[in-house]
């Protein structure tokens, strides 16, 4: 059996545990995965669980005498038990995702909520809080999952890769914390050793909500609002004015497909700080090809060549691909989407 020593302690003396009052969490002991290292700290976010010792052991006694345990006992009952390891677990995250949950899944999806209100400090009801549990759980925790399950991004059918990334994953990072096979192994070094590797996922986790939080979700409500607007910025319905520049093609996207007006966008406006900048919409997030490019006659034309031939004061350039364009005004970065939309 392997215990922390203060769980340990607390486990021999009851009334010691109820004195402190303070919760164990149970997990296996030997070889430890990114999946379990992630769970326990997202438990230790929420405050029941804040500073709670880990328990590892695969010891029934030991591990029921916990209040939660994550990772083993071939128990998932969404109250204390976590595990996903039984032939009869089948859970997904929502009835969008076919990735098999993990540990670290399990405690996300029934945590996950709680941990992001509090340490966004946005009410758990607020639809921001439903977004950037989506938003984190498709970017980080689903691959994760995918991991702890044994299950490829690719298809095997796709080959061999180019070359190996196991050494900067952070499945592979977690792994390589774990005791090497030729030196002294304790429960002192393995529990010490885990508890690194819990930071290690936990600190991912918690930087990637304060960027979801401070970063992707701020530009996200700019988008939305200019595409509310996009009728006030030009009858058309085609333009949006983001105002200034911030990763707008990702919100984009999304918010067209929530407001059914998927693939109507063509143009945004951004200042860059010096002017204004019009962009002409990818066909998808990731692609070069656009909707609708600027004007061909306009491409690779600059400053006042680029006034006479457009007929629009302030033009600084077009792109010679079209897709984008620079005007020293607002007024003037509008007037040449306005056109664009026309041609």
């Amino acid at each position: 059996m392997e215990t922390t020593k203060s769980a340990a302690d607390q486990l021999a003396n009851p009334a010691k545990k109820l004195k402190i009052e303070q919760k164990t969490i149970g997990t296996h002991n030997g070889a430890f995965h990114a999946d379990e290292a992630l769970a326990v700290y997202l438990l230790r976010l929420t405050p029941t669980y804040k500073d709670s010792p880990v328990v590892r052991s695969r010891d029934p006694p030991t591990l029921e005498a916990c209040d939660i345990i994550v990772d083993v006992t071939g128990v998932c009952d969404h109250t204390k038990h976590f595990d996903h390891h039984q032939r009869t677990f089948t859970e997904t995250f929502s009835d969008k995702h076919v990735t098999r949950l993990s540990s670290a899944g399990l405690i996300y999806k029934y945590f996950g909520k709680e941990i992001i209100s509090l340490k966004t400090d946005i009410d758990v009801n607020d639809p921001r809080v439903e977004i950037l549990y989506q938003k984190l759980y498709t970017e980080f925790i689903e691959a994760i999952d995918a991991n702890d399950n044994g299950i490829s991004a690719f298809p095997t059918s796709a080959g061999a890769p180019a070359f190996s990334e196991k050494g900067i994953t952070l499945p592979s990072m977690v792994g390589s914390l774990n005791p090497r096979w030729n030196e002294t192994i304790t429960d002192e070094i393995s529990n010490s050793q885990f508890e690194k590797a819990s930071k290690l996922m936990g600190d991912v986790f918690v930087d990637k909500l304060d960027y979801y939080s401070k970063a992707w979700l701020p530009a996200r409500e700019i988008v939305v609002n200019a595409v509310k607007k996009r009728f006030e910025t030009d009858p058309s319905g085609k333009v949006v004015n983001l105002g200034i520049s911030c990763p707008w093609k990702e919100h984009l996207f999304s918010v067209e497909e929530e407001e059914g007006i998927k693939g109507e966008t063509l143009y945004a406006l951004y200042s860059d700080g010096k002017g204004w900048r019009i962009q002409a919409v990818s066909i998808s997030k990731d692609s070069f090809e656009n909707r609708k490019g600027l004007p061909e006659k306009w491409r690779g034309v600059r400053d006042e060549d680029l006034s006479t031939l457009t007929g629009i004061d302030g033009c600084v350039f077009v792109h010679a691909s079209g897709f984008i364009g620079g005007n020293k005004t607002y007024e003037g970065a509008l007037e040449m989407a306005t056109r664009a939309v026309a041609e």
